[in-house]
């Protein structure tokens, strides 16, 4: 059975995300784990969705049943359990979190005691076993050999005191106004306490989570009421979280948001001017615009480009021996300071070059114009193989002759087609899009 996507296993909570399924991979995840245990300790933490008391509770139950103890912290940012599972020595970590999705969905992430994300083998492997009834009925443990779980609520200090050690301590955020929201999601308590403790003036938007609202029209996918508290309190800058913190958004001084492939050239030369920029490169996904590509060129760097998800990028990161990546999407990797995408710490070094450069965001983190470039969500009700479709080799083609790049997939999370096209010439690829749109929706869901 094919249990995850491209970051973890994720889909409705209650209908395909149900109890039952989560305590079976928690089960199949903790078999595999206990090959390499060395504390026999597990770190779960969740964003604010409803769902989270179920899936919580069910993953806690197969874990001790096959003798795991379970340390559960709460709410919590993504990134923050990747650091805090490494730091208390525990075998793995889960995040309970659907990242970006609408609260109706739900998702099971996985650390490994370094607190990386684990790797497509290891993935494929926790399948296997997940598949094998009579390998988890054989693993459950009895009486004295069943596991412990036990709530803590203290080590968001830890992840705080990670991300103010991340930012240069010869430079403070006393006078900067900065706007911040959080997306009535996991990092709602840990933010605000991070900018303001560095001495900034804060003003916080959505958070107040209900288990309901999170990413609800806000955050780093609805950046409406961020853009426009920016200009109405004259803040240095906007920062939007996501559900889980993992991605952010950033927007400038006049309420415009900033485009991901242009805050990650950024703060790439910056870094590489620096001296603090490993690997002579950047690295990106095959979604990332061209520009970008020229721009870090043009100052003497690489562009690797990787499949699209952070843990693609940061495996491309880890082989090239590179410092630095991530996506248009927001998830940008600063291994320096955490082992994946950390929208807060990100938040950090992007505050940090403006100060030391004196130069406000419209400025800074704009360093390069875009192609032209296009992205559409197709809704569908089947994932038919690209290769099957009739006439789309014949499409493909023609964009090639036309010099339009294109790429084309299924989301690892969503029943959705990602149709993205860039190109030089922006009318022809408005035209081409359209009419790619209308030959999938005929393809797809006729």
């Amino acid at each position: 059975m094919k249990l995850f996507g491209t970051d973890g296993v994720r889909g409705e909570a209650g209908s395909y995300l149900s109890a039952e399924l989560a305590m079976k991979v928690a089960m199949a995840a903790g078999i595999y784990f206990k090959k390499h245990s060395h504390t026999n300790k597990i770190l779960i933490g969740k964003d604010t969705r409803i769902s989270g008391y179920m899936i919580e509770n069910a993953i806690v139950a197969g874990l001790t049943a096959i003798g795991y103890d379970v340390i559960q912290i709460g709410p919590m940012p993504t990134p923050a359990i990747a650091y805090i599972t490494e730091s208390m020595r525990c075998d793995a970590g889960i995040m309970i979190s659907a990242s970006h999705n609408s609260f109706e969905d739900n998702g099971i992430k996985f650390f490994d005691s370094y607190g990386d994300k684990l790797s497509l083998d290891v993935e494929k492997e926790i399948e296997a076993i997940y598949s094998n009834s009579e390998l988890i009925l054989e693993a459950q443990a009895t009486a004295k050999n069943i596991g412990r779980a036990k709530r803590i609520d203290d080590v968001i200090g830890r992840y705080i005191v990670q991300l103010k050690n991340s930012f240069p301590s010869d430079i403070s955020l006393n006078g900067m106004r900065i706007i911040l929201d959080t997306a009535n999601g996991a990092a709602y308590k840990v933010g605000p306490t991070v900018l303001e403790e560095l001495g900034a003036d804060v003003i916080v938007l959505h958070d107040k989570p209900n288990g309901f609202n999170i990413n609800d029209d806000c955050g780093a996918l609805h950046t409406k009421d961020l853009c426009n508290c920016v200009r109405k309190y004259r803040a240095d800058l906007g920062i939007a979280l996501d559900g889980d913190a993992d991605r952010l958004v950033i927007v400038d001084e006049f309420g415009e948001v900033v485009d991901g492939d242009q805050l990650l050239g950024a703060i790439g030369v910056y870094m590489h001017e620096t001296g603090t920029l490993k690997g002579n490169a950047i690295v990106s996904t095959v979604m990332s615009n061209q520009g970008l590509e020229d721009f870090a060129e043009s100052h003497g760097l690489k562009l690797l480009r990787s499949d699209v998800g952070d843990k693609h990028v940061l495996e491309v990161m880890k082989k090239n021996g590179v410092n630095f990546g991530g996506e248009q999407s927001g998830h940008v990797i600063m291994s320096d300071f955490a082992k994946t995408g950390d929208g807060l710490a990100t938040a950090l070094q992007t505050i940090a070059l403006l100060l030391k450069t004196g130069k406000q965001a419209s400025q800074a983190l704009r360093p390069f114009k875009l192609y032209p470039q296009k992205l559409v969500n197709i809704k569908i009700r089947v994932k038919k193989p690209l290769d099957k479709i009739k006439g789309l080799d014949a499409k493909l083609k023609e964009l090639d002759k036309e010099e339009i790049r294109h790429l084309i997939r299924y989301s690892g999370t969503e029943n959705k087609l990602r149709i993205l096209l860039e190109a030089k010439n922006a009318k022809l690829m408005n035209s081409r899009m359209d009419e790619l749109v209308d030959f999938f929706e005929k393809a797809l869901n006729a």
